[in-house]
């Protein structure tokens, strides 16, 4: 398929894609849409930015123009996602086509929703937890969805979820059609597609694991105190939009609030925001009015912002396949883009987990530790030894001295040697412990350990019962 207009779609959705300006479709969407045309079931992987919202979205409406009863469900990780696909979705729909969609995503009015749900909309797209909760209510109907698509599949278990998924499931006929996509393919992602799926054509593009060929990679090796005057350098340094990610939600809100103070034009997006104040930043951002976004891991998957130009990693994920997502945020619909990352001594594990996915291949390991290594070593440097052995290293005059000086170096330890550890006496002497004769001897033992003998001990009771006796007759002829 070299072009659109090979395939037999509706008319209407034609004429919708050749006002959006698509000519030639991209590798996921050649390979994809035909089955999907035809009702297969698809399990796909392919590259972050190869055009996968627009591959399963002709699908989609080619399917409600075609049969008018049913209905069309999506489901997002995320509610910038979800809003992405709906405004791509909706682009494509004409007034000629007759086709209502709502978008139901938390963090906005349900009354809103309720809304637009009354008008019956034939296309849903929303996030789990908002659909679940409106099938709770009762105000959603899926008997009539016979067309699913899971999109960034391996995201949506990664954030738990599997349960909500497993319950949307139930409310749909048992005969549909799903579209499942994912950018990587795990174990989990396989059973759902063998427990869900029906005899799906599985499509693979490209690697799941290597970045976009177009995406110039770049690493600057520094200590924690000095990241951030690094980081205010590649700012001057770089022209266009810049997407800087890093570590948690605090760190975006400082990250912003330290920019601002040095003039630069930022904002944030995490998932602590309102929805509104996300949708409106990231309006922003697209728009240009700022230069600069600091987002967590919000932002690593389906963000789709042409204008990037660059992203800059001021802290590695937590996750090593997540490095893959982040990167693929530039360099979209086959533009080129450049990714920094800084890499403390901290880094060096995480970096080299990275480097394991995107270049198996590679032998090259990132040390970072010599100057860690030479801070240790100086913590030893009062152990030094002088003299004649001023010049030789610690570990090595130390164990050849301890080694060669056989009582020093046991006496240093506390260990005696074979002989004194046959001679019992000394042995038990050093531990406290008495021979058998000393254990027989009853009053050697008792005094040691301060007990009194039965003889004693009755003494001493009586002792006590005439003292007591004797106060108290005492006391008693006294009054």
């Amino acid at each position: 398929m070299k072009n659109f207009s090979e395939l037999n779609l509706n008319e209407y959705l034609m004429q919708s894609i050749k006002r959006m300006h698509f000519k030639i479709p991209t590798p996921i969407q050649e390979q994809a849409i035909p089955p999907a045309i035809l009702g297969k079931d698809i399990l796909g992987t392919a590259q972050t930015g190869t055009g996968k919202t627009l591959c399963y979205g002709i699908a989609c409406l080619n399917k409600l123009l075609i049969d008018q009863i049913s209905g069309a469900l999506i489901v997002c990780p995320t509610r910038e996602l979800a809003v992405q696909v709906s405004e791509v979705l909706e682009g494509l729909i004409e007034p000629k086509m007759n086709i209502k969609s709502a978008t139901l995503i938390g963090g906005e009015s349900m009354q809103k929703q309720l809304k637009q749900l009354k008008k019956r909309p034939r296309l849903i797209i929303g996030t789990p937890g908002r659909l679940n909760d409106h099938l709770q209510r009762k105000s959603l109907r899926l008997n009539e969805t016979y067309f699913l698509v899971l999109d960034e599949t391996d995201r949506m278990l990664d954030m738990g979820f599997t349960p909500q998924i497993e319950q949307i499931l139930k409310y749909i006929p048992k005969k549909h059609q799903t579209l499942l996509f994912s950018a990587t393919l795990p174990q989990n992602i396989i059973r759902i597609a063998e427990r869900y799926l029906h005899e799906p054509i599985r499509i693979k593009v490209g690697s799941t694991t290597a970045p976009i060929s177009k995406i110039k990679q770049e690493t600057i090796q520094v200590n924690e105190g000095d990241k951030y005057k690094k980081l205010l350098n590649q700012l001057d340094s770089r022209k266009g939009s810049i997407l800087i990610f890093v570590k948690t939600k605090r760190n975006a809100d400082k990250m912003v609030d330290r920019l601002k103070d040095d003039g630069y034009s930022c904002d944030c997006m995490h998932g602590n925001l309102r929805q509104s104040k996300r949708q409106r930043t990231l309006i922003a951002f697209r728009s240009e009015k700022i230069r600069i976004l600091v987002s967590t891991e919000l932002a690593a998957r389906g963000l789709d912002v042409p204008s990037i130009q660059h992203v800059i990693n001021y802290h590695l994920p937590q996750v090593p396949e997540d490095f893959i997502h982040r990167i693929g945020r530039t360099a979209r619909a086959g533009a080129e883009g450049s990714a920094l990352t800084f890499i403390t001594p901290n880094d060096g594990q995480m970096w080299n987990e990275i480097q394991k996915i995107i270049a198996p291949n590679s032998k090259q390991k990132f040390n970072i530790f010599k100057k860690s290594n030479n801070n240790q070593k100086n913590k030893f440097s009062r152990f030094k030894q002088r003299g004649s052995n001023k010049n030789k290293s610690f570990k090595k005059n130390y164990f050849d001295d301890s080694r060669n000086d056989q009582s020093r170096g046991k006496k240093r330890f506390g260990f005696k040697s074979d002989g004194s550890r046959n001679d019992q006496s000394r042995g038990k002497k050093r531990f406290r412990f008495k021979s058998n004769d000393s254990r027989n001897d009853q009053s050697r033992g008792k005094k040691r350990f301060g007990f009194k003998s039965d003889d004693s001990r009755n003494e001493n009771r009586k002792k006590s019962k005439y003292s007591f006796k004797f106060k108290k007759h005492h006391r008693s002829g006294k009054n």
